[in-house]
């Protein structure tokens, strides 16, 4: 018996597609993680160690998880209600604001940056009403994340919101549940996969940020420095090989954390099932 390893389509291609996404994988993604991993070779096990475990680099790697984490749990609870209010209510100027949510896909990171940097100092037209600073702190750090990363959790949501029945809201509210069980109980569990997925896309978007965050970060080195910035420095240094073992294990973390991720909603979702 001949074992068929894929399920045939009624529309032909299988082939030249499948060739085309792997030639292209390799060239955008295999091929400079390969040359990543080649570059390292030359350094040895020593001076690997000593490079990530200076105290520079667990500061920048301190401070760009946490701040990355803090975000996108922002972004997960704000970027839920932006969703809903698109998708559930209808007023005046809908579309605006639903156009507004892209806007940081279109700005540049960098001007992005500037305008941040701008409002919330100490004479800028917000930072002049908060009671601490942000630019130049690790909280403007924050700020910037949460600005790129929450239209990735809005896109994400709004299908999955646009997708659930009303009617079963009807009948929770019709079997004697108040807001909040119909909200935790049968909501929540429905979009859930989709707000995951958005914390882990706007989470992974905050760990690799730069443009914005390098203009309202002070930037000083065991404090208010990300790890991008951190590299950057050491390739203004001419420093490659330690430059190259910051950015692999930068990868090697952030690869087994969206991991973590992914594997914990596929056990959540059995679960729910279940």
């Amino acid at each position: 018996m001949r074992f068929q390893w894929v399920h045939r389509s009624v529309l032909p291609g299988f082939g030249l597609t499948m060739g085309m996404t792997v030639v292209y994988l390799s060239m955008i993604v295999l091929i400079p993680l390969a040359a990543l991993f080649l570059r390292l070779r030359g350094m040895n096990l020593h001076d690997f160690w000593r490079t990530v475990t200076d105290p520079n680099v667990l500061a920048a790697l301190q401070l760009t998880f946490g701040a990355s984490l803090a975000a996108a749990l922002l972004n997960a609870v704000f970027g839920f209600v932006v969703a809903w209010v698109l998708t559930r209510y209808t007023f005046p100027g809908r579309w605006l604001l639903d156009a507004m949510v892209d806007l940081p896909f279109a700005l540049p990171t960098a001007v992005s940056g500037i305008v941040l940097t701008a409002l919330y100092t100490k004479d800028g037209w917000i930072g002049r009403f908060l009671p601490f600073e942000i630019s130049y702190t690790n909280w403007g750090i924050i700020v910037a994340m949460v600005f790129i990363g929450l239209p990735f959790v809005v896109r994400t949501l709004q299908p999955a919101l646009l997708a659930m029945e009303k009617e079963l809201e009807e009948v929770s509210a019709s079997l004697g549940a108040n807001r909040l069980q119909t909200f935790w109980l049968v909501i929540f569990p429905t979009v859930r996969p989709a707000l995951v997925t958005g914390f882990a896309l706007a989470f992974a978007r905050a760990l690799g940020e730069y443009g914005s965050v390098v203009f309202i970060s002070g930037n000083q080195l065991g404090k208010t420095a990300v790890v991008s910035k951190l590299i950057m420095v050491k390739l203004d240094q001419y420093q490659y090989q330690e430059a190259i073992a910051i950015a692999f294990l930068m990868l090697v973390t952030s690869f087994a954390l969206l991991l973590l991720i992914n594997l914990s909603q596929v056990w959540a979702n059995r679960r729910f099932l279940k």
